[in-house]
């Protein structure tokens, strides 16, 4: 297929996609709506916007973003800090908030997010890892088709099981991501069997897909990351943590430290950019999640996996498209550097990545550091050769984007 015929088939497709176009944007109304009613609740006020500096003692903005959080997400309360460096840390603080020696953690679909495993100590030796602290770890394995297995689960949850990871998103994994509703299920599965048990969800690259967020379906708490979804584009940097208040605070201790806990931590000149950032939140993730329709439909019209189909619900905004060979998928990342606003002069390599398994090549002209929402791609490289495709400030710039990946997969013999 020449370029002309590729942008003739990208107009197909663009015309093909808008149904499942609508449905994205009345969820995004849903949610903006929401968010706006947080933002009423809250009583924002122009004040709220300056940020504080020291200990952020009495940060009046920093307790009315943590209150609308606390209703978007549909829990009782919400840790929002800048301080909370990625989806891992946030993550990090929960489970080590709430794990002691001797307790549990199950994962119910088999191996979390790589750059967990370290953390908790299911691979590498790291010192003070979950493993190196006492808590004890099993995982249930999915079925050969991905899902979740009811029987597994019941036989392995005990009366020693402290905390179940949920992880919301497919991570690198060819499997489905967990919608909202199986969520429902699944906590209401684990409390009939296990009523003491924490249901805690790694809720990154899930926020604001669907009308509702874990807490609101029972989960008891839910962390993630600001430069993904819920930051809209905008936070340059923090992390969140949700759900029920004695969880929360358990968490904001292991942040700090016990007797201080959330009562600190300034909001220094981020704050106008972390309201910001959720206020528009509902509309960039519905970019990101059209730009994902199109690159899903666009490859499968070329002949490629792709997982979800461009018409499948989804409860997450990444995308993966199985390009088969290691050659294919670096020409695909390199496309996608290679169209971003920032380093596009850059040439993506595989490599050593920290708490990765395998090398991994990453593609992510970003404004933010490492900000996914923006558009990035990336994979470890390992079969089936698939990338992870997610974010996109804009569905012109992802279809950009893609198109450019497209060009340079189709070169490759």
């Amino acid at each position: 297929m020449d370029f002309e015929q590729l942008d003739k088939l990208a107009s197909e497709v663009e015309i093909e996609v808008q149904p499942v176009y609508r449905e994205i944007e009345a969820r995004a109304m849903v949610n903006h709506a929401r968010v706006l009613e947080g933002f009423h609740l809250a009583r924002t006020s122009d004040y709220h916007l300056r940020g504080s500096t020291g200990y952020g003692y009495n940060d009046a903005g920093r307790e009315a973003l943590e209150k609308i959080y606390a209703h978007v997400f549909g829990a009782e309360a919400a840790l929002v800090r800048s301080q909370i460096v990625s989806g891992t840390h946030a993550i990090a603080i929960a489970l080590f908030g709430l794990l002691r020696p001797g307790d549990e953690l199950l994962a119910v679909q088999g191996s979390p997010y790589d750059t967990l495993e370290e953390l908790i100590g299911k691979r590498g030796n790291a010192p003070g890892s979950l493993k190196d602290l006492g808590v004890g770890y099993r995982q249930v394995e999915l079925t050969p088709q991905g899902t979740l297995d009811w029987e597994a689960i019941q036989r392995a949850l005990s009366a020693r099981t402290k905390v179940v990871l949920v992880q919301r998103s497919r991570g690198y994994a060819w499997r489905p991501s967990l919608s909202l509703e199986e969520l429902r299920r699944l906590v209401a599965f684990i409390k009939s069997h296990a009523p003491g048990a924490v249901v805690f969800v790694d809720n990154c690259y899930g926020e604001l897909v669907d009308t509702a967020e874990p807490p609101a379906v029972g989960a008891d708490l839910v962390a993630g990351s600001l430069i993904k979804n819920p930051g809209g584009g905008l936070a340059p940097t923090g992390g969140y943590v949700a759900g029920r208040r004695e969880l929360v605070e358990m968490a904001a201790n292991r942040w700090t430290a016990p007797g201080i806990g959330a009562e600190v931590g300034p909001s220094l000149g981020h704050q106008r950019l972390l309201f910001q950032g959720i206020f528009m939140a509902p509309h960039i993730v519905a970019e990101a999640l059209k730009g994902a329709v199109f690159a899903a439909r666009l490859f499968e019209r070329l002949g490629f996996k792709v997982s979800p189909a461009y018409d499948e619900p989804r409860s997450d905004i990444i995308q993966s498209i199985a390009l088969e060979t290691p050659e294919r998928l670096i020409a695909f990342c390199r496309g996608i550097q290679a169209a971003s606003p920032i380093d596009a002069h850059a040439l993506p390599e595989p490599d050593y990545m920290p708490g990765y398994e395998d090398d991994v090549i990453m593609a992510a002209g970003t404004f933010v550091q490492g900000a996914s929402l923006e558009l990035s791609a990336d994979a470890p490289l390992r079969e089936p050769y698939a990338v992870y495709l997610q974010g996109g400030l804009s569905k012109e710039y992802v279809r950009i984007g893609i198109l450019n990946a497209a060009r340079n997969v189709l070169q490759v013999k």
